[in-house]
């Protein structure tokens, strides 16, 4: 909103000018997510500890009467945000929008049936993966047959810079994985106090620095990176998640007040995994994003050791409870898991400049 009125306000009060910037759009998306998600939690968390029954989550008995859907203000606070801040007539900035909701609805109906109607399975795996599909498979659609966006069908290859892969129609099919798969990872992930969120911030930090560049004409070709015509806006969107996610690790920190749920965790997967294909760093999202992809290899490499040998590889899956069971505290697991998260979203930075 803020964007369209800059040209209007600028004849009035010049220095409104400052708001055509992305960068400023982007600080000011981030500190409103923020401040919605601190100033609303408190409020949204009393409300949800009066529609949650009573529930066991794995071995943490404790956190039995924790609440959770705290992914609908984070989403909520987002959409604002982007509705102020973004500018709403570019169509990656309307892509993440639209997976942020579909998978917001998605993760919504299965947390609700789990919360509500006692259904400890929520939402048939089947049908969950269908609609992930379904969203991946219009986005690539989209961004593959749209008229005037000219978006690449070429997959880069990190660390060189001539050498990609022209996937052509097949990139829909691989846009659809990658916004399915991200979105189960993180969903994965999201097991411990602060575990997810935390590595969702550092892979969204990255992913703001990584769309920027590939946005602007004179840093990519800097960087001998593949220059994406509008996907600058999309950092925009980067701030507004990463204010939100800040606005809530403040209340899911250990010991947490609020759980994210799949509301919250299938659609902040899926627009990661937009974001990696916005900016053509497809291949690169499995550094950036390794936390997530160690979760979701652990728990198939499990699948895939039980069923064909009756023995497991780990004490348990996802990777996280296995290092609690080795007698790890929860807080170092999340602490430990952090670091390791940082250092591979900075040895993604670094490799935007080795090619």
């Amino acid at each position: 909103m803020f964007y369209f009125l800059v040209p209007y306000i600028t004849e009035i009060f010049s220095p409104y000018n400052v708001f055509r910037y992305i960068t400023v759009r982007t600080v000011c998306a981030s500190l409103t997510s923020l401040f919605i998600c601190l100033f609303l939690f408190p409020s949204f968390i009393r409300k949800m500890k009066h529609l949650s029954h009573p529930k066991m989550l794995d071995f943490h008995q404790n956190k039995e009467k924790t609440p959770t859907m705290g992914g609908l203000l984070i989403l909520w606070s987002m959409l604002i945000s982007n509705f102020l801040w973004a500018d709403l007539k570019n169509i990656y900035v309307l892509l993440l929008i639209l997976t942020l909701c579909w998978l917001g609805i998605v993760g919504f109906f299965d947390d609700y049936l789990k919360l509500t109607k006692m259904n400890p399975k929520g939402v048939r795996p089947r049908v969950k993966i269908i609609w992930q599909v379904a969203i991946g498979f219009i986005v690539g659609l989209i961004l593959y047959y749209h008229p005037v966006l000219n978006f690449s069908s070429r997959l880069y290859v990190p660390f060189f810079k001539n050498i990609w892969f022209d996937l052509g129609p097949y990139s829909i099919l691989l846009i659809t994985f990658i916004i399915v798969a991200t979105s189960n990872a993180v969903n994965l992930t999201d097991g411990l106090d602060g575990l997810a969120a935390g590595t969702i911030l550092m892979t969204a930090v990255a992913f703001g620095f990584i769309v920027y560049t590939v946005g602007n004409a004179i840093f990519a070709r800097y960087l001998n990176l593949p220059f994406v015509q509008g996907a600058g806006e999309a950092t925009v969107f980067c701030g507004s998640l990463v204010g939100a996610i800040l606005g809530f690790l403040w209340y899911n920190c250990h010991p947490a007040e609020i759980f994210m749920g799949d509301t919250g965790s299938l659609p902040l997967g899926g627009v990661i995994g937009l974001l990696a294909i916005i900016s053509k760093q497809e291949i690169s999202l499995i550094i950036v994003g390794g936390i997530f992809v160690i979760e979701a290899l652990s728990v198939v490499i499990q699948v895939i050791s039980f069923k064909s040998t009756g023995k497991r590889v780990f004490l348990m899956t996802p990777l996280h409870h296995h290092f609690e069971l080795l007698g790890w505290k929860e807080s170092q697991v999340v602490v430990r898991f952090w670091i390791i998260a940082i250092i591979f979203a900075l040895f993604t930075l670094v490799t935007l400049k080795i090619r």
